[in-house]
């Protein structure tokens, strides 16, 4: 049944991190809650907050961030909704979302009332959102919130929120499929990084922007998204200083680099269409980073534009595609 309308945009939301984890095998027969579903029966669900309780599968899903939308549409669900549609098209296109989706607002600050107006059976989002907005969500529609990473365990987190959202809308065995494919890109990439002789490489990821005529630098630790993928391939990760224990990232500017070696592959993301390049433009002429050994040696490699550096297996596999082909370039 119809909800009542929810208020036209939440006051004094919080924005979310830019950014925006426990490995468990797939299931080889159906989860009970699938059987439930496929029954009429009720679908239950454990969030990152507690228990959600669904009439069945969703269908009319609603997503909040960037990474859940890249998930749904990896399972074949099209969100009828999602927060902020052109940003994420022009930072995702590994997994692009229909350009004439519903814009339901930013990641950080929703329009409830553009929810309202979809109806949604399902809205799903992450804990970055503040308490009190999802609150206001879940009083008129069901909600799954999930933390967006974890340090601690970021592949593992991946893989369990793409089975979640695969529970929540009868997709598990896509979820499985998916998550299948993404084990067989890690064998096949290991394989080849052998055969290049560069197991165990020594790398390290990065992200950049300009401000104030100076360039802010992110890392990537070993417990970031691309940082776990990286480990998976048996990578060492050369930036050994400790990030935020969701998204493993470390600040850190261009004399903050001069601790890396020669030998070091530096691998970074930029966007032409949002920010364009703040290693290439924003560090051009800049001495410090000019005499780095690993800029000297020519080990630095601009990353693909569109991969999702907080997504799922697929922007996973296209990282490791484009990993693989940056330490075997000839």
């Amino acid at each position: 049944m119809r909800k009542t309308a929810l208020p036209a945009l939440l006051a004094g939301a919080a924005l979310l991190l830019t950014a925006c984890g426990t490995t468990e095998d797939a299931a080889d027969a159906p989860s009970e809650s699938s059987s439930a579903a496929a029954g009429g029966e009720t679908i239950t669900i454990e969030d990152d907050r507690g228990t959600v309780e669904l009439d069945g599968p969703a269908t009319n899903v609603v997503s909040l961030e960037w990474g859940l939308t890249e998930n749904l549409l990896t399972l074949g669900v099209t969100p009828v909704g999602a927060a902020d549609v052109v940003g994420y098209n022009t930072w995702d296109t590994i997994v692009p979302l229909d350009e004439s989706t519903p814009d339901v607002g930013m990641r950080g600050e929703p329009s409830l009332d553009a929810i309202s107006a979809l109806d949604p059976d399902l809205v799903v989002t992450t804990t970055d959102l503040p308490a009190e907005v999802i609150e206001q969500i879940e009083a008129e529609y069901p909600v799954i919130a999930l933390r967006g990473s974890d340090a601690s365990d970021p592949i593992g987190k991946m893989r369990r929120t793409l089975e979640i959202l695969g529970e929540a809308t009868g997709t598990s065995d896509a979820a499985e499929a998916a998550l299948a494919d993404y084990d067989a890109a890690v064998e096949d990439a290991t394989t080849a990084l052998d055969e290049a002789g560069v197991a165990g490489a020594s790398i390290t990821v990065a992200d950049g922007w300009l401000a104030d005529g100076a360039v802010s630098i992110r890392m990537y630790t070993p417990g970031s998204f691309l940082g776990g993928v990286a480990g998976e391939l048996g990578l060492e990760n050369a930036w050994t200083g400790e990030g935020d224990p969701d998204y493993g990232l470390a600040q850190t500017d261009v004399e903050g680099l001069t601790g890396l070696g020669e030998d070091v592959h530096f691998l970074y993301v930029a966007n032409d269409t949002d920010g364009g390049d703040a290693f290439k433009d924003g560090l051009a002429g800049n001495a410090i980073w000019e005499q780095l050994p690993f800029v000297v040696a020519g080990n630095t490699s601009r990353l693909p534009d569109g991969i999702w550096m907080f997504g799922g297996p697929e922007s996973a596999a296209a990282f490791i595609d484009a990993t693989v082909a940056a330490l075997t370039a000839s």
